[in-house]
């Protein structure tokens, strides 16, 4: 599901509140809307991308630290997406689809993606320019891990451990097809 409607919808409500509360609804400390931060949502388009903040994320059952560990991610980085919000706490989904909840404070706005987790046996060509007709500089493996830096909705461009370049959006876990992200 694109991220634009979402992120458009949810500025034009929080310039209606803006200009209804003459300000006094948006926090600038938190970059956020004020009735965002008392019910603990974040107050961010869902379903939205993110990543992992720590080395070691617990996922939850439910929301809240009386449900059971599901499983525990061990590495940073790792693009999840949120489906929902419930007070502090986030239900994401990962690569493989599996969903639980997280809290809040484990997961970072920076945007990274996984290459193809879903392919096997095959790479994904790197390219120098956001074209299919761009020299390819490498061949990344399925689930290699990079920070994106923009994508233009048809190539992202992303830089990881020994690369810096373009991979076609649609070969990437953690942007929505189509999606522009500067």
């Amino acid at each position: 599901m694109p991220l634009r409607p979402f992120l458009t919808h949810s500025l034009s409500a929080l310039a209606l509140a803006l200009a209804v509360s003459g300000g006094a609804a948006f926090s600038p400390l938190s970059a956020r809307p004020a009735a965002a931060a008392e019910d603990g949502t974040s107050g961010l388009p869902v379903p939205r991308f993110v990543s992992l903040k720590a080395d070691k994320v617990n996922v939850r059952n439910g929301p809240n630290r009386d449900h059971d560990v599901s499983w525990v991610f061990n590495r940073s980085g790792l693009p999840v997406e949120v489906t929902a919000e419930y007070e502090t706490w986030r239900r994401i989904r990962d690569a493989d689809g599996a969903e639980g909840w997280v809290y809040h404070s484990m997961l970072s706005l920076r945007r990274t993606a996984l290459v193809a987790p879903w392919l096997k046996g095959e790479t994904v060509p790197l390219r120098d320019a956001a074209s299919t007709d761009a020299r390819v500089v490498a061949r990344l493996e399925p689930s290699v891990l990079a920070v994106v830096k923009n994508c233009d909705g048809k190539f992202c461009r992303l830089v990881g451990d020994g690369f810096d370049g373009y991979v076609q959006q649609s070969q990437l876990f953690g942007v929505y097809p189509n999606e522009k992200v500067d």
